[in-house]
């Protein structure tokens, strides 16, 4: 699959690029983006929840009241979980939510996610750019430029670059990461893919 190549004016360049057909052209797997996405968001669960049983709770050492002969209901600790106050039956308790997936099934599902992506035409490819300054304005007009202003975009980037990241962290509808690092949910968490010319070489790599 060949893509135009634009400026960061949003002009096309005059050149294209060819995308790896075996990360941009593969068939979908639902299953395995489904897997992976579950796998994030459990890993993602702190698992601190904590309730009281009734072996838990203090107090209720006393019977409240006799047995027989006041006409109420019998009861043996106010820490009953029928009480107010009292445990909790089946209450959650600290555990670990953590999933693990096999690496391959992770990489199939965010290839399944660039090829379902490359299908619907919200691939974009933009030249190799950086800033002078973290200027939020400067990052704002290359996004209005490329007609992405009011789209949810996620732009992928070549290696680590600390100025373009403080000039977009103020825009809603911007997440950059850098290539290889992005996961499945980031990939579909956007409406537009936004990738810059270098970073597709590591994209490539995504099977591995």
């Amino acid at each position: 699959m060949e893509l135009e190549i634009f400026k960061k004016d949003g002009k096309p360049s005059g050149s294209k690029v060819t995308l790896p057909e075996k990360v941009f052209g593969a068939q979908p797997s639902q299953g395995s983006v489904y897997l992976a996405v579950k796998c994030l968001q459990a890993n993602a669960r702190q698992g601190t929840h904590n309730t009281k049983t009734r072996a838990m709770v203090s107090g209720g050492g006393k019977k409240p009241w006799k047995q027989k002969g006041r006409g109420v209901a019998r009861a043996g600790t106010i820490r009953s979980p029928l009480w107010v106050g009292g445990g909790r039956v089946f209450g959650p308790h600290p555990r670990d939510y953590g999933l693990k997936l096999p690496k391959k099934v992770k990489a199939l599902a965010r290839i399944s996610v660039y090829s379902d992506k490359a299908r619907n035409e919200q691939v974009m490819v933009v030249e190799n750019f950086k800033l002078d300054q973290p200027k939020t304005k400067e990052m704002f007009g290359i996004l209005k430029s490329l007609g992405l202003e009011k789209t949810k975009t996620l732009m992928l980037v070549p290696e680590y670059d600390a100025i373009l990241l403080k000039a977009s962290r103020n825009l809603p509808m911007l997440n950059i990461k850098v290539a290889a690092t992005e996961s499945t949910y980031d990939l579909l968490n956007c409406e537009r893919l936004l990738i810059q010319e270098a970073a597709i070489a590591k994209i490539s790599g995504v099977p591995q």
